[in-house]
């Protein structure tokens, strides 16, 4: 019983993430964050936030997609039917 505990709670530590460095990457510390929406279990998008508009022009900028804890806490209470992640864009 407890190796399988051990187990489920190793495949369960990670979140949902990924960067993309769009010209040079960030220069600076200024941050723009949004949620996108998604529904069961993220395969219908209802919302999703346009990172080159939250960049606001800026030509080098970091876009960091990911599932945070409050993301997965929001998807684990409805079931999967909504699943939310987090946009920031850093420039």
């Amino acid at each position: 019983m407890m190796t399988v505990l051990f187990a489920v709670s190793m495949l369960l530590t990670s979140c949902y993430s990924y960067t993309s460095v769009v010209g040079n990457g960030a220069q600076g510390n200024s941050k723009t964050t949004a949620w996108n929406h998604y529904v069961i279990y993220g395969l219908a998008p209802v919302g999703v936030s346009n990172s080159k508009q939250m960049a606001d022009g800026a030509e080098n900028y970091t876009v960091h997609t990911r599932q945070s804890f409050v993301n997965g806490l929001v998807s684990a209470i409805t079931f999967g039917i909504y699943t939310p992640t987090t946009t920031t864009v850093t420039k």
